[in-house]
């Protein structure tokens, strides 16, 4: 018997069974959180991907012009299809909405969303309730919406039930399920590269009443209406000769590298390869320059001889000059200087400026520029487009005619012609010369929250980047010489899409 006992004591046959009973429990609790956690990740990674992609649809909108808000909840509404599976409701589609952007903070379909100023400079540091006023962009919408520049999008939690009984190891029934939720911060980075290092104070600038001296127009309203667009701005510069005010100009902080002083930011004005990059959130103004070497800058455009200042291709004019003047002083085989020009010859006529000034002081006009005695002046019984005797062009459109119809060389009757003399530098014909590019600011606003744009002030927000036709040569190398132009496009939703190969535009997520 003894034997017996302890032969079965020592007998290890179906041992394995007893173990696998014993860990069987375990084994399969650890197979169901391997599970749970697959699933919860899974759905932690749709949650994930559909916050990230709200984000970057909305944070591409914000480009801190009017209406940037609104567009960026259109973008998410529109643009992002997403769903998530494995929660308690199973597979959900994931929506948003469009409010109205008209709110700093809102939430719509499965989303909330916050439109921010800022972000913590450390990733650990979350935006919380607590400490959302600080990064949030202000709630007066005009306002908010120039210094947006993120987004923060919460996916609304959505319930999660374990297979695991996690119940078991807490204690508490109600522990088996629980809430998954995902939040992304994108921001929105936008700008230009090759432009010039000049600002343009908003003619069409608001109010804080919503009205303006052009007649009420949005520079938005005026960039996509012909009669609007076709109205002469004569731009002075912000120091001495003029204030920050609607229609005038100033220069911004030039690229590094190209130096200090007037003569450096002339040149930069006068190349035809300009190397400066902007950003819209976060021009520097650089105001105060010696205005004579500008005025070369501009008119060396014009065939105008600039002194020795400008004298390689880079410089060169364009490929139509046509100004309303002849020489009549100086050798034949030079390039005109601005006192061997006559502007008052018989025969010889610029693109004319408007009959009347009846906006911004006087200083922009109401679009009706005589083009019969300009084109009868200029080319004679040559023919032009019908639809001119009944839609005035503007003058920007006329100009471009000129070269597509090969009439530059066509000699007015005082006997001027468009073409640029051979003694010049060669015409620049892979931009054109007479577009000025500038950076769009609100000065008003920006000089009443305590920017001095006559001087130098930093991280100034762009209304938008635009181009603007010069219509003839800058007359005065004093500070309050005008600059005549005529506006052609402007970057954004209500452009024309003329300045798109100069953006830089990038959303990107930042946590």
């Amino acid at each position: 018997m003894l034997r017996t006992i302890r032969a079965f004591w020592h007998d290890q046959r179906g041992i394995a069974l007893i173990l696998v009973s014993v860990m069987l429990p375990a084994i399969i609790g650890f197979s169901l959180l391997a599970i749970d956690m697959s699933r919860v990740n899974n759905l932690h990674n749709d949650l994930q991907k559909a916050a990230d992609a709200f984000a970057l649809a909305g944070a591409a909108e914000l480009d801190g012009s009017s209406g940037s808000w609104v567009r960026a909840e259109r973008a998410m509404a529109t643009l992002v299809s997403n769903e998530s599976n494995f929660s308690t409701a199973g597979r959900v589609p994931l929506t948003a909405g469009q409010p109205g952007g008209t709110l700093n903070c809102n939430n719509a379909g499965n989303i909330s969303w916050c439109f921010l100023k800022a972000i913590p400079a450390a990733d650990s540091t979350q935006i919380t309730a607590a400490n959302l006023a600080t990064y949030v962009a202000d709630a007066n919408r005009t306002v908010g919406e120039a210094e947006t520049r993120f987004i923060q999008v919460t996916v609304a939690p959505t319930g999660f039930a374990a297979i695991f009984p996690a119940s078991f190891l807490t204690g508490n029934s109600a522990s088996d399920s629980f809430n998954v939720g995902a939040i992304s911060v994108a921001g929105f980075v936008s700008g230009v590269c090759n432009f010039t290092p000049v600002f343009i104070c908003n003619p069409y600038e608001m109010d804080a009443n919503g009205t303006n001296d052009a007649g009420g127009y949005t520079l938005e309203q005026a960039v996509s209406n012909p009669a609007v667009r076709r109205r002469l701005i004569e731009l002075r510069k912000v120091g001495n000769g003029a204030a920050a005010g609607p229609g005038n100009f100033g220069f911004l902080e030039p690229p590094a590298g190209v130096g200090n002083g007037a003569q450096a930011l002339a040149e930069t004005i006068a190349t035809s390869t300009p190397i400066g990059c902007y950003e819209s959130g976060s021009v520097s103004s650089k105001t105060g320059q010696n205005a004579g070497p500008v005025q070369d800058a501009f008119n060396v455009r014009f065939g105008i001889d600039a002194n020795g200042h400008f004298n390689s291709p880079e410089y060169g004019p364009a490929a139509n000059v046509r100004k309303g003047a002849i020489k009549t002083k100086g050798a034949a085989n030079q390039c005109p200087s601005m006192n061997q020009l006559s502007f008052t010859e018989a025969g010889t006529m610029g693109l004319p400026r408007d009959a009347t000034t009846p906006y911004m002081g006087g200083r922009m006009g109401d679009g009706d520029w005589n083009i019969s005695d300009y084109w009868s002046t200029n080319f004679g019984s040559t023919s032009h487009p019908s639809s001119w005797d009944t839609t005035k062009p503007t003058r920007y459109d006329v100009y471009k005619y000129e070269i597509a119809q090969g009439l530059v060389g066509t000699a007015s009757t005082g006997g001027e012609i468009g073409t640029p003399s051979n003694s010049c530098q060669p015409p620049v014909t892979s931009v054109d010369r007479r577009l000025l590019y500038g950076a769009i600011l609100n000065c008003n606003a920006l000089e009443a929250a305590g920017n001095d744009l006559s001087g130098h002030s930093t991280n100034l927000p762009v209304e938008a980047f635009g181009s603007f036709f010069l219509t003839e040569p800058v007359a005065s190398a004093s500070d309050d010489a005008s600059v005549m132009v005529e506006l052609v496009d402007v970057t954004g939703g209500a452009g024309q899409g003329t300045l798109d190969n100069f953006l830089r535009d990038e959303a990107q997520l930042y946590r």
